[in-house]
Protein backbone atom coordinates (compact mmCIF):
# COMPACT_ATOMS: atom_id res chain seq x y z
CA UNK A 1 0.00 0.00 0.00
CA UNK A 2 1.09 3.16 -1.04
CA UNK A 3 2.01 5.76 2.03
CA UNK A 4 3.79 8.88 0.52
CA UNK A 5 3.56 11.01 -2.97
CA UNK A 6 5.25 13.40 -4.46
CA UNK A 7 4.40 16.86 -2.66
CA UNK A 8 3.10 18.38 -6.03
CA UNK A 9 1.23 15.50 -6.83
CA UNK A 10 -0.63 15.80 -3.69
CA UNK A 11 -1.10 18.90 -4.67
CA UNK A 12 -2.47 18.41 -7.25
CA UNK A 13 -4.69 15.76 -5.77
CA UNK A 14 -5.67 17.72 -3.51
CA UNK A 15 -7.28 20.23 -6.05
CA UNK A 16 -9.29 17.27 -7.02
CA UNK A 17 -10.94 16.77 -3.71
CA UNK A 18 -11.53 20.31 -3.33
CA UNK A 19 -13.02 21.10 -6.68
CA UNK A 20 -16.20 22.25 -5.75
CA UNK A 21 -14.98 24.26 -2.61
CA UNK A 22 -15.95 28.21 -3.15
CA UNK A 23 -13.22 30.97 -2.37
CA UNK A 24 -15.61 33.67 -2.35
CA UNK A 25 -19.16 34.03 -0.89
CA UNK A 26 -21.36 30.81 -2.63
CA UNK A 27 -24.32 30.67 -4.63
CA UNK A 28 -26.06 27.41 -3.78
CA UNK A 29 -24.33 24.45 -4.41
CA UNK A 30 -22.23 23.64 -6.34
CA UNK A 31 -21.48 27.16 -6.68
CA UNK A 32 -19.23 29.40 -9.03
CA UNK A 33 -17.27 28.13 -11.39
CA UNK A 34 -14.48 26.31 -9.02
CA UNK A 35 -11.17 27.93 -8.65
CA UNK A 36 -8.19 27.44 -9.74
CA UNK A 37 -5.44 24.62 -8.34
CA UNK A 38 -3.37 26.81 -7.08
CA UNK A 39 -6.41 28.81 -5.10
CA UNK A 40 -7.32 25.48 -3.66
CA UNK A 41 -3.70 24.04 -2.69
CA UNK A 42 -2.90 27.54 -1.42
CA UNK A 43 -5.86 27.20 1.25
CA UNK A 44 -4.88 27.91 4.54
CA UNK A 45 -7.08 26.71 6.50
CA UNK A 46 -7.43 23.35 5.16
CA UNK A 47 -3.58 22.87 5.76
CA UNK A 48 -4.37 24.15 9.23
CA UNK A 49 -7.25 21.37 10.11
CA UNK A 50 -5.19 18.30 7.85
CA UNK A 51 -2.06 18.84 10.56
CA UNK A 52 -4.02 19.32 12.82
CA UNK A 53 -4.09 15.85 13.58
CA UNK A 54 -0.57 14.91 14.17
CA UNK A 55 -0.14 17.14 16.90
CA UNK A 56 -3.14 16.02 19.00
CA UNK A 57 -2.82 12.42 18.29
CA UNK A 58 -2.47 11.81 22.29
CA UNK A 59 -5.68 13.99 22.74
CA UNK A 60 -7.81 12.02 20.75
CA UNK A 61 -6.31 8.71 21.96
CA UNK A 62 -7.55 9.76 25.28
CA UNK A 63 -10.81 11.11 24.37
CA UNK A 64 -11.56 7.31 22.86
CA UNK A 65 -10.26 5.56 26.59
CA UNK A 66 -12.20 8.12 28.20
CA UNK A 67 -15.60 7.31 25.92
CA UNK A 68 -14.79 3.87 25.89
CA UNK A 69 -14.82 3.18 29.71
CA UNK A 70 -18.57 4.94 29.98
CA UNK A 71 -20.86 1.67 29.23
CA UNK A 72 -23.26 2.40 26.43
CA UNK A 73 -25.69 -0.88 25.67
CA UNK A 74 -27.94 -0.23 23.30
CA UNK A 75 -31.33 1.56 24.69
CA UNK A 76 -28.76 2.72 27.05
CA UNK A 77 -26.20 5.26 25.60
CA UNK A 78 -27.68 8.30 27.85
CA UNK A 79 -24.09 8.68 30.11
CA UNK A 80 -21.79 8.55 26.63
CA UNK A 81 -24.08 10.67 24.89
CA UNK A 82 -23.54 13.70 28.05
CA UNK A 83 -19.97 12.82 27.32
CA UNK A 84 -19.82 13.92 23.66
CA UNK A 85 -22.40 16.92 23.86
CA UNK A 86 -19.60 18.63 26.40
CA UNK A 87 -17.12 17.72 23.46
CA UNK A 88 -19.10 18.71 20.35
CA UNK A 89 -20.16 22.24 22.88
CA UNK A 90 -16.88 22.86 23.45
CA UNK A 91 -15.66 23.45 19.40
CA UNK A 92 -18.53 26.03 19.17
CA UNK A 93 -21.56 23.74 17.73
CA UNK A 94 -25.01 23.82 18.13
CA UNK A 95 -25.68 21.29 20.09
CA UNK A 96 -29.00 19.36 21.07
CA UNK A 97 -30.15 15.43 22.18
CA UNK A 98 -33.33 14.79 19.90
CA UNK A 99 -36.13 12.70 21.65
CA UNK A 100 -34.68 9.62 20.74
CA UNK A 101 -31.48 10.66 22.61
CA UNK A 102 -28.80 10.80 19.45
CA UNK A 103 -26.60 14.34 19.96
CA UNK A 104 -26.62 16.67 17.11
CA UNK A 105 -24.27 19.43 16.48
CA UNK A 106 -24.82 21.55 13.58
CA UNK A 107 -22.15 22.98 12.21
CA UNK A 108 -23.88 26.32 10.23
CA UNK A 109 -22.94 26.60 6.29
CA UNK A 110 -23.98 29.82 4.57
CA UNK A 111 -26.70 27.65 3.58
CA UNK A 112 -28.94 25.55 5.93
CA UNK A 113 -30.52 24.51 2.42
CA UNK A 114 -28.40 21.44 2.03
CA UNK A 115 -26.62 19.40 4.33
CA UNK A 116 -24.29 16.41 5.21
CA UNK A 117 -23.86 14.27 8.46
CA UNK A 118 -20.97 13.13 9.74
CA UNK A 119 -21.82 10.58 12.09
CA UNK A 120 -20.88 7.57 14.72
CA UNK A 121 -22.82 5.46 16.75
CA UNK A 122 -22.52 5.45 20.56
CA UNK A 123 -23.87 1.71 21.53
CA UNK A 124 -22.25 -1.27 22.21
CA UNK A 125 -23.14 -5.23 22.08
CA UNK A 126 -21.82 -5.79 25.87
CA UNK A 127 -23.83 -5.28 28.74
CA UNK A 128 -23.75 -2.78 31.15
CA UNK A 129 -21.74 -4.63 33.68
CA UNK A 130 -19.16 -5.83 31.00
CA UNK A 131 -15.87 -4.21 32.63
CA UNK A 132 -15.16 -1.63 30.22
CA UNK A 133 -11.59 -0.20 31.85
CA UNK A 134 -9.16 0.49 28.99
CA UNK A 135 -5.78 -1.17 29.24
CA UNK A 136 -3.11 0.54 27.83
CA UNK A 137 0.68 -0.50 26.51
CA UNK A 138 2.24 2.15 23.79
CA UNK A 139 -0.37 3.06 21.51
CA UNK A 140 -2.37 -0.15 21.86
CA UNK A 141 -5.53 -0.24 23.78
CA UNK A 142 -7.41 -3.15 24.97
CA UNK A 143 -11.26 -2.84 26.16
CA UNK A 144 -14.65 -4.17 24.92
CA UNK A 145 -15.90 -1.30 22.67
CA UNK A 146 -12.40 0.32 21.84
CA UNK A 147 -12.43 0.44 18.46
CA UNK A 148 -16.59 -0.32 17.46
CA UNK A 149 -17.01 2.20 17.84
CA UNK A 150 -14.91 4.01 20.43
CA UNK A 151 -12.72 5.19 17.19
CA UNK A 152 -15.50 5.98 15.27
CA UNK A 153 -16.64 8.68 18.32
CA UNK A 154 -13.08 10.03 18.75
CA UNK A 155 -12.86 10.61 15.00
CA UNK A 156 -16.02 12.31 15.13
CA UNK A 157 -14.98 14.66 17.67
CA UNK A 158 -11.49 15.10 16.50
CA UNK A 159 -12.50 16.05 12.97
CA UNK A 160 -15.21 18.48 14.76
CA UNK A 161 -12.50 20.07 16.45
CA UNK A 162 -9.92 20.14 13.45
CA UNK A 163 -12.75 22.36 11.55
CA UNK A 164 -12.76 24.29 14.75
CA UNK A 165 -9.45 25.22 15.28
CA UNK A 166 -8.72 25.90 11.92
CA UNK A 167 -12.09 28.07 11.26
CA UNK A 168 -13.63 26.29 8.49
CA UNK A 169 -17.26 27.10 7.22
CA UNK A 170 -18.83 24.91 5.06
CA UNK A 171 -20.44 25.66 2.16
CA UNK A 172 -23.43 23.29 3.55
CA UNK A 173 -24.35 22.84 6.73
CA UNK A 174 -22.50 19.92 8.56
CA UNK A 175 -24.41 17.61 11.14
CA UNK A 176 -21.74 15.57 13.67
CA UNK A 177 -24.20 12.91 15.12
CA UNK A 178 -23.52 10.88 17.52
CA UNK A 179 -26.53 7.97 17.43
CA UNK A 180 -28.10 5.57 19.19
CA UNK A 181 -29.34 2.26 18.38
CA UNK A 182 -27.22 0.89 15.41
CA UNK A 183 -26.17 -2.29 17.47
CA UNK A 184 -28.71 -5.50 17.39
CA UNK A 185 -32.09 -4.72 19.06
CA UNK A 186 -31.07 -1.20 17.93
CA UNK A 187 -32.59 -1.73 14.85
CA UNK A 188 -30.57 1.45 13.71
CA UNK A 189 -33.39 3.64 15.36
CA UNK A 190 -30.45 6.51 16.12
CA UNK A 191 -29.99 7.07 12.63
CA UNK A 192 -33.74 6.51 11.25
CA UNK A 193 -34.74 9.49 13.29
CA UNK A 194 -32.39 11.70 12.19
CA UNK A 195 -32.75 10.77 8.34
CA UNK A 196 -36.15 10.96 8.85
CA UNK A 197 -36.41 14.49 10.11
CA UNK A 198 -33.68 15.84 7.63
CA UNK A 199 -34.14 13.81 4.60
CA UNK A 200 -35.39 17.09 2.14
CA UNK A 201 -32.26 18.78 2.60
CA UNK A 202 -29.81 15.95 3.31
CA UNK A 203 -26.96 15.31 0.66
CA UNK A 204 -24.33 13.20 1.94
CA UNK A 205 -23.94 10.82 4.72
CA UNK A 206 -20.45 9.08 5.98
CA UNK A 207 -20.43 6.60 8.59
CA UNK A 208 -17.68 6.35 11.11
CA UNK A 209 -17.49 2.52 12.46
CA UNK A 210 -14.44 0.96 13.62
CA UNK A 211 -11.10 1.65 12.72
CA UNK A 212 -10.23 0.20 9.20
CA UNK A 213 -9.12 2.35 5.73
CA UNK A 214 -8.85 -0.69 3.79
CA UNK A 215 -12.16 -0.69 2.57
CA UNK A 216 -15.56 1.50 1.86
CA UNK A 217 -19.02 0.06 2.78
CA UNK A 218 -21.51 1.42 -0.43
CA UNK A 219 -23.92 -1.19 -0.41
CA UNK A 220 -26.07 -2.06 2.69
CA UNK A 221 -26.66 -5.65 3.68
CA UNK A 222 -30.57 -6.37 4.10
CA UNK A 223 -31.37 -8.47 7.24
CA UNK A 224 -34.41 -9.34 9.60
CA UNK A 225 -33.82 -10.45 13.40
CA UNK A 226 -36.39 -12.49 14.51
CA UNK A 227 -37.33 -14.43 17.99
CA UNK A 228 -39.64 -16.72 17.82
CA UNK A 229 -41.20 -17.85 21.48
CA UNK A 230 -43.36 -21.28 22.53
CA UNK A 231 -45.16 -21.65 25.26
CA UNK A 232 -47.05 -24.10 27.16
CA UNK A 233 -48.30 -25.63 30.18
CA UNK A 234 -44.90 -26.27 32.01
CA UNK A 235 -44.71 -28.63 35.24
CA UNK A 236 -42.51 -31.31 36.53
CA UNK A 237 -40.09 -33.43 35.49
CA UNK A 238 -40.85 -36.48 36.69
CA UNK A 239 -44.61 -36.14 37.61
CA UNK A 240 -45.80 -34.67 34.21
CA UNK A 241 -43.24 -36.33 32.18
CA UNK A 242 -45.02 -36.37 28.59
CA UNK A 243 -46.57 -32.98 28.41
CA UNK A 244 -45.45 -30.74 25.53
CA UNK A 245 -42.27 -28.95 26.39
CA UNK A 246 -41.72 -26.20 24.44
CA UNK A 247 -37.79 -26.68 24.99
CA UNK A 248 -38.03 -29.76 23.18
CA UNK A 249 -40.22 -27.93 20.24
CA UNK A 250 -37.95 -25.18 19.48
CA UNK A 251 -34.73 -27.88 19.27
CA UNK A 252 -37.02 -30.00 16.85
CA UNK A 253 -37.85 -26.98 14.81
CA UNK A 254 -34.18 -25.23 14.96
CA UNK A 255 -32.37 -28.53 13.89
CA UNK A 256 -34.90 -28.76 10.98
CA UNK A 257 -34.04 -24.98 10.22
CA UNK A 258 -30.08 -25.41 9.86
CA UNK A 259 -30.18 -27.65 7.83
CA UNK A 260 -31.67 -25.16 5.42
CA UNK A 261 -30.00 -24.96 2.43
CA UNK A 262 -28.51 -21.27 0.87
CA UNK A 263 -27.11 -19.84 -1.81
CA UNK A 264 -23.74 -18.82 -2.00
CA UNK A 265 -24.68 -16.21 -4.57
CA UNK A 266 -26.54 -13.77 -3.28
CA UNK A 267 -24.69 -14.66 -0.10
CA UNK A 268 -27.33 -15.59 2.53
CA UNK A 269 -26.61 -16.32 6.16
CA UNK A 270 -28.19 -17.08 9.05
CA UNK A 271 -27.30 -17.27 13.11
CA UNK A 272 -29.01 -18.79 15.92
CA UNK A 273 -28.03 -16.11 18.06
CA UNK A 274 -29.74 -16.65 21.62
CA UNK A 275 -31.79 -19.12 23.26
CA UNK A 276 -33.51 -18.77 26.08
CA UNK A 277 -35.93 -20.69 28.39
CA UNK A 278 -37.09 -22.95 31.91
CA UNK A 279 -37.13 -22.49 35.47
CA UNK A 280 -34.77 -25.07 36.62
CA UNK A 281 -32.98 -28.69 35.73
CA UNK A 282 -36.09 -30.49 37.02
CA UNK A 283 -39.48 -28.41 35.31
CA UNK A 284 -40.92 -28.88 32.19
CA UNK A 285 -40.15 -25.17 30.83
CA UNK A 286 -43.32 -22.91 30.13
CA UNK A 287 -41.53 -21.55 27.82
CA UNK A 288 -38.56 -20.91 25.51
CA UNK A 289 -37.42 -18.32 23.11
CA UNK A 290 -34.43 -18.13 20.33
CA UNK A 291 -33.46 -15.19 18.27
CA UNK A 292 -31.91 -15.76 15.13
CA UNK A 293 -30.45 -12.92 12.61
CA UNK A 294 -30.97 -13.75 8.65
CA UNK A 295 -28.88 -11.53 6.22
CA UNK A 296 -28.78 -11.43 2.70
CA UNK A 297 -27.12 -9.45 -0.87
CA UNK A 298 -31.07 -10.44 -1.95
CA UNK A 299 -34.45 -9.17 -0.76
CA UNK A 300 -35.98 -12.40 -2.44
CA UNK A 301 -33.72 -14.74 -0.51
CA UNK A 302 -34.21 -13.06 3.01
CA UNK A 303 -38.25 -13.71 2.09
CA UNK A 304 -37.66 -16.95 1.33
CA UNK A 305 -35.46 -17.89 4.45
CA UNK A 306 -37.83 -15.88 6.76
CA UNK A 307 -40.06 -18.55 5.44
CA UNK A 308 -38.43 -21.22 6.19
CA UNK A 309 -37.98 -20.17 9.85
CA UNK A 310 -41.48 -20.01 10.09
CA UNK A 311 -42.33 -23.29 8.74
CA UNK A 312 -39.41 -25.67 10.47
CA UNK A 313 -41.03 -23.69 14.18
CA UNK A 314 -44.69 -24.46 12.79
CA UNK A 315 -43.25 -28.70 11.77
CA UNK A 316 -41.12 -28.70 15.23
CA UNK A 317 -44.18 -27.32 17.06
CA UNK A 318 -46.11 -29.89 15.56
CA UNK A 319 -43.70 -32.75 16.00
CA UNK A 320 -43.36 -32.11 19.77
CA UNK A 321 -47.27 -32.18 20.25
CA UNK A 322 -47.70 -35.24 18.50
CA UNK A 323 -45.20 -37.14 20.25
CA UNK A 324 -46.30 -35.85 23.38
CA UNK A 325 -48.01 -38.89 26.09
CA UNK A 326 -50.04 -36.61 27.59
CA UNK A 327 -51.83 -33.08 26.24
CA UNK A 328 -54.94 -33.36 29.04
CA UNK A 329 -52.56 -30.53 30.67
CA UNK A 330 -52.20 -28.22 28.05
CA UNK A 331 -50.79 -27.42 24.37
CA UNK A 332 -48.10 -25.41 22.78
CA UNK A 333 -48.52 -21.97 21.74
CA UNK A 334 -46.07 -19.60 19.56
CA UNK A 335 -45.11 -16.87 17.65
CA UNK A 336 -42.56 -15.22 15.69
CA UNK A 337 -41.71 -11.80 16.31
CA UNK A 338 -40.01 -9.30 14.19
CA UNK A 339 -37.29 -7.42 16.50
CA UNK A 340 -35.58 -5.62 13.95
CA UNK A 341 -35.82 -5.36 9.75
CA UNK A 342 -32.31 -3.29 7.83
CA UNK A 343 -33.33 -2.03 4.48
CA UNK A 344 -30.42 -2.48 2.17
CA UNK A 345 -29.75 -0.06 -1.21
CA UNK A 346 -26.14 0.94 -2.59
CA UNK A 347 -24.74 4.14 -3.50
CA UNK A 348 -24.54 4.59 -7.23
CA UNK A 349 -21.36 4.19 -9.25
CA UNK A 350 -21.37 7.50 -10.73
CA UNK A 351 -21.72 9.07 -6.61
CA UNK A 352 -20.06 12.24 -6.45
CA UNK A 353 -19.69 10.76 -2.83
CA UNK A 354 -17.72 8.20 -3.98
CA UNK A 355 -15.39 10.31 -5.89
CA UNK A 356 -14.68 12.33 -3.27
CA UNK A 357 -13.54 9.19 -1.13
CA UNK A 358 -11.58 8.32 -4.03
CA UNK A 359 -9.87 11.39 -4.71
CA UNK A 360 -8.76 11.04 -0.73
CA UNK A 361 -7.41 8.02 -1.26
CA UNK A 362 -5.20 9.08 -3.91
CA UNK A 363 -3.74 12.08 -2.10
CA UNK A 364 -3.32 9.67 0.32
CA UNK A 365 -1.42 6.95 -0.91
CA UNK A 366 -4.55 4.50 0.47
CA UNK A 367 -5.76 1.91 -1.46
CA UNK A 368 -9.49 0.62 -0.55
CA UNK A 369 -12.31 -1.69 -1.89
CA UNK A 370 -15.90 -1.37 -1.88
CA UNK A 371 -17.92 -3.37 0.36
CA UNK A 372 -21.29 -4.52 1.47
CA UNK A 373 -22.14 -4.37 5.08
CA UNK A 374 -24.80 -3.71 7.71
CA UNK A 375 -24.51 -0.33 8.95
CA UNK A 376 -26.36 3.07 9.73
CA UNK A 377 -25.45 3.79 6.29
CA UNK A 378 -28.24 1.61 5.53
CA UNK A 379 -31.02 4.00 6.10
CA UNK A 380 -29.93 6.85 3.87
CA UNK A 381 -28.50 4.27 1.19
CA UNK A 382 -32.30 2.68 0.89
CA UNK A 383 -34.12 6.07 0.52
CA UNK A 384 -32.02 7.06 -1.97
CA UNK A 385 -29.69 9.59 0.04
CA UNK A 386 -25.80 9.01 -1.18
CA UNK A 387 -24.25 7.48 2.13
CA UNK A 388 -20.85 5.35 2.64
CA UNK A 389 -19.36 3.59 6.26
CA UNK A 390 -15.90 3.87 6.51
CA UNK A 391 -12.90 3.15 9.26
CA UNK A 392 -11.76 6.01 11.44
CA UNK A 393 -7.98 5.35 11.40
CA UNK A 394 -5.85 3.00 12.72
CA UNK A 395 -6.34 -0.44 13.55
CA UNK A 396 -8.55 -2.94 15.26
CA UNK A 397 -9.49 -6.23 16.10
CA UNK A 398 -11.78 -8.68 18.29
CA UNK A 399 -14.79 -6.66 17.46
CA UNK A 400 -17.80 -7.89 19.68
CA UNK A 401 -15.79 -9.12 21.94
CA UNK A 402 -14.05 -9.37 25.39
CA UNK A 403 -10.86 -9.09 24.14
CA UNK A 404 -11.09 -5.73 21.43
CA UNK A 405 -8.59 -3.74 20.02
CA UNK A 406 -7.28 -0.88 18.89
CA UNK A 407 -3.47 0.62 17.82
CA UNK A 408 -3.69 4.40 17.58
CA UNK A 409 -0.18 4.39 15.68
CA UNK A 410 -1.03 5.73 12.05
CA UNK A 411 -4.49 7.22 13.01
CA UNK A 412 -3.89 10.14 11.46
CA UNK A 413 -4.07 8.52 7.87
CA UNK A 414 -8.13 8.17 8.87
CA UNK A 415 -8.86 11.26 10.20
CA UNK A 416 -7.44 13.15 6.82
CA UNK A 417 -9.40 10.74 4.62
CA UNK A 418 -12.38 11.48 6.23
CA UNK A 419 -12.18 14.94 6.78
CA UNK A 420 -10.95 15.54 3.11
CA UNK A 421 -14.49 13.08 2.34
CA UNK A 422 -16.55 15.33 4.24
CA UNK A 423 -15.25 18.76 3.08
CA UNK A 424 -15.25 17.22 -0.25
CA UNK A 425 -19.21 16.65 0.15
CA UNK A 426 -19.75 19.67 2.23
CA UNK A 427 -17.53 22.57 -0.19
CA UNK A 428 -15.45 25.36 2.05
CA UNK A 429 -16.38 28.82 2.23
CA UNK A 430 -12.58 30.40 2.39
CA UNK A 431 -11.67 32.71 5.01
CA UNK A 432 -11.88 36.14 4.13
CA UNK A 433 -8.76 38.53 4.05
CA UNK A 434 -8.57 41.55 6.13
Amino acid sequence: MKRSADSALKSVLLSGILLTMPTRTPVPFPGNRPPSSSQLTANPQVRVALDWFDAHRSWIDDEQARLTEIPAPTFQEAERAAAIRVLLSAVGLEVFTDKIGNVIGLLRGSSDKEMVILSAHLDTVFPADTDVKVHREKSRMTAPGISDNGAGLAALVAVARAIHEARIQPQRSILFVADVGEEGEGNLRGMRAVVDAYRDRLKAVIVLDGSSVDHVTTKALASRRMEVIITGPGGHSWSDFGIPNPINALIRGSVRFINTRVPANPRTTYNLGQIAGGTSVNSVPHDASLKVDLRSENEDELLRLESALRDCITAGVRDETEAARDRSKGKLDWKLNLLGSRPGGELPANSTLLSGLRAADEFLGNESRQERASTDANIPLSVGIDAIAIGAGGNGGGAHSLQEWYESAGRELGLRRVLLTLLGASGVVAEKTR
